[in-house]
């Protein structure tokens, strides 16, 4: 029998709470506190990755190499790596030279709590230690899945992606931007972590193309509504809700979904995209279903 909607739901609930604290041990394993003269760049880092968080990226990871038997102690580690790069970026996205952010997840941004030169080198060293821990033979016994992990990430992180994106991102406060153009930055600047984050899950299992190609396509479309909900909380949500301030976007001038496309079409976008998402899981029948689950949460969240 088909569970009802709140079992559902409770089901979800329990598993990314679940998750979140896996990820938040493995980070606390893999970054501990230290006396070192240079504790005060390790205090920043765990600041800037212990202060809450959907932890959406690992969720996706730990799922998706769900589907294919892999080992939870490796599928965390590249969780927690995928979760050091994420937060990286947004140290870096709050910095006055970027989105000037005061407030990040209820907490003060990491600039705001230390200095801008630790944040910078927080950032820094957050990305250079998720690579380290992919390189790590800990992470997966066979050099070419650690290879192709690291390659990917690199990819996802780098000018083709977060960093294009926000390159992009701080243009389109000058210049207006076309859909088509803001459908780029979101999938650079947001979408291709997430994908990487259901990618690595398969990498981790060398699942089949087919398979691979099937949560690609899933991680490209959900990040995408992702990013379009998020443009939609920030002139729709309560900042004691979301832990960050309102409208940032629009006292930026940027260019965004809401902002191109107006706010009820941006909603139906978002929609479209979900259920373009779900249809891309079943090739994984039933063993996807908290995948399918998680779709729904970001169509409906108010985080």
């Amino acid at each position: 029998m088909a569970p009802s909607p709140r079992e559902t739901s409770d089901k979800l609930q329990d598993a990314m709470e679940d998750c979140a604290e896996a990820t938040n041990r493995t980070i606390s394993k893999l970054l501990p506190e230290t006396d070192l003269a240079e504790a005060r760049l390790y205090d920043a880092m765990r600041h800037g990755t212990l202060s809450g968080g959907k932890r959406l990226r690992p969720f996706l990871c730990l799922q998706a190499a769900s589907l294919f038997n892999v080992d939870r102690k490796s599928a965390k580690r590249v969780a927690a790596a995928i979760e050091f790069a994420h937060c990286y970026s947004l140290i870096h996205d709050d910095l006055p030279a970027m989105d000037n952010s005061s407030m990040r997840r209820g907490v003060p941004t990491v600039h705001r709590e230390y200095d801008e030169a630790t944040a910078i080198l927080a950032g820094d060293a957050l990305l250079t230690l998720s690579f380290e821990v992919l390189s790590d033979p800990d992470t997966h016994e066979d050099p070419r899945v650690r290879i192709k992990l690291i390659n990917e990430l690199a990819k996802a992180a780098g000018g083709h992606g977060m960093v294009g994106g926000q390159m992009l991102d701080l243009i389109g406060e000058e210049e207006e931007f076309d859909l088509g153009t803001v459908s780029r930055l979101q999938r650079m600047k947001t979408g291709r972590l997430i994908a990487f984050a259901c990618e690595a899950g398969a990498i981790l299992g060398k699942a089949g193309e087919q398979q691979h190609k099937a949560l690609c396509n899933y991680a490209y479309d959900l990040g995408l509504a992702f990013q379009v909900t998020d443009d939609i909380l920030d002139v729709e949500a309560d900042p004691s809700t979301t832990g960050k301030p309102a409208n940032q976007d629009e006292k930026a001038g940027k260019s965004t979904f809401v902002s191109t496309m107006g706010k009820e079409q941006a909603k139906m976008r978002a929609e479209m995209l979900i259920h373009q998402a779900i249809r891309h899981l079943a090739i994984f029948e039933h063993r996807a279903d908290l995948l399918r689950e998680l779709a729904l949460y970001v169509l409906q969240r108010r985080v």
